[in-house]
């Protein structure tokens, strides 16, 4: 086939069934090595443990064995998978992000939208919704011993990370879906606010849920003033460099002129959360300090823990360094989109754009609400 006879979503397609079929292949003809030592290792299994509240779970050939003990974890067999993230799972979960991208830019020119920024605005609900709806998960996780679950497994599992962003990105896209009907059967002007609409409907729901857990359940707290300092701090942190930035280095806005406040305040809410429930939690009304949830929290604050003299730490606390590096982080993005990106790709550069934000905002979004309802 000549280069130029290439058809991108064919192209696209074959790369993710070819990856399907090495995955699916492999966990069929090897199981143990394909399937248990690196899919259910890395993948499935930190999802099975944390659906089901265990300290660990082994592989043990093939019969998934739940344990609650660090020792009995540690005595067992190769693999053992446990909740939460992995540096191996992080780079596999980033890769399929991007491979996600690619189709969904496909999709978005076949519906006709997504080239403008303008699209960003009405999907930021849904990126409050999916931090929300993982604490949800969180508050399933917290009931007491001898007391049922609200939400029990399988379908638990679907709101636990990283299954929930598929959850999250699958309401989204139906939500999308059905915008866009809208629009073009003549019920609504643009897909805007339909789509806002329904994202802001399912935030307010989840929310709603765990106001109610707060007033009836003795294990959900609710500390507003976590909430209230997250946002206006953020709001305060990523409003000030972005001014300065404007002022003084216009070169870093100049692609992202608008929207990349947004991408600023989206990882300053990211920071300023962790900051707010890891080194202030219990000053500020908790029954103690939360603890990091992923890989690069817990490496970033362990690296200030043993830099950082105990006498300033004892002060200041450790965790702003996470903020410190979201905040240079998200400059360096928006940096990175110039006129010129923009211009020749409008559609990726939107959705890398959903990506940046979502990143931030999502899990800034849980680490907030899991220290405004003490989970």
């Amino acid at each position: 086939m000549d280069r130029d006879d290439l058809d991108p979503e064919r192209v696209w397609a074959l790369v993710v069934a070819s990856i399907l079929a090495v995955l699916v292949g492999g966990s069929l003809l090897l199981p143990d090595l394909v399937y248990g030592n690196f899919v259910w290792h890395y993948f499935w299994g930190p999802v099975f443990a944390d659906a089901h509240g265990a300290t660990c779970a082994a592989w043990n050939g093939g019969m998934p064995q739940l344990l609650t003990s660090s020792g009995a974890c540690a005595a067992a067999a190769e693999p053992v998978a446990y909740p939460g993230y992995t540096a191996v799972s992080e780079v596999g979960y980033a890769l399929t992000l991007l491979l996600a991208l690619v189709g969904v830019v496909f999709l978005l020119r076949r519906l006709d939208v997504g080239e403008r920024t303008r699209f960003i605005y009405p999907l930021l609900p849904f990126m409050l919704f999916g931090g929300a709806l993982r604490v949800v998960e969180d508050a399933n996780d917290a009931v007491p011993v001898g007391v049922d679950a609200a939400i029990q497994y399988p379908l638990n599992a679907l709101i636990i990370s990283p299954l929930i962003y598929f959850t999250v990105f699958v309401l989204t896209l139906g939500a999308l879906l059905a915008a866009v009907w809208l629009r073009n059967a003549g019920y609504a002007e643009s897909y805007d606010w339909p789509l806002a609409t329904m994202g802001t409907g399912l935030l307010v729901l989840s929310l709603v849920y765990l106001v109610w857990l707060s007033a009836t359940q003795a294990y959900v707290e609710f500390h507003a003033v976590f909430t209230v300092l997250t946002m206006v701090l953020a709001t305060v942190i990523a409003g000030g460099l972005w001014w300065v930035y404007r002022q003084w280095v216009p070169s870093i806005t100049r692609g992202t002129p608008v929207i990349g406040a947004v991408v600023l305040w989206a990882h300053s809410v990211d920071g300023v959360s962790n900051v707010l429930g890891i080194d202030w939690g219990a000053e500020l009304g908790l029954a103690g300090d939360l603890v990091p949830k992923h890989p690069v929290n817990r490496a970033v604050i362990a690296f200030a823990d043993g830099v950082v003299p105990d006498s300033i730490a004892a002060v200041i606390g450790t965790a702003w360094a996470f903020l410190l590096l979201k905040i240079v982080a998200a400059t360096l993005v928006i940096a990175l989109f110039d006129d010129e990106m923009v211009e020749e790709s409008p559609r990726f550069s939107v959705l890398l754009l959903v990506a940046v934000i979502a990143v931030g905002l999502g899990p800034g979004t849980r680490d907030m609400l899991r220290a405004t309802f003490g989970i």
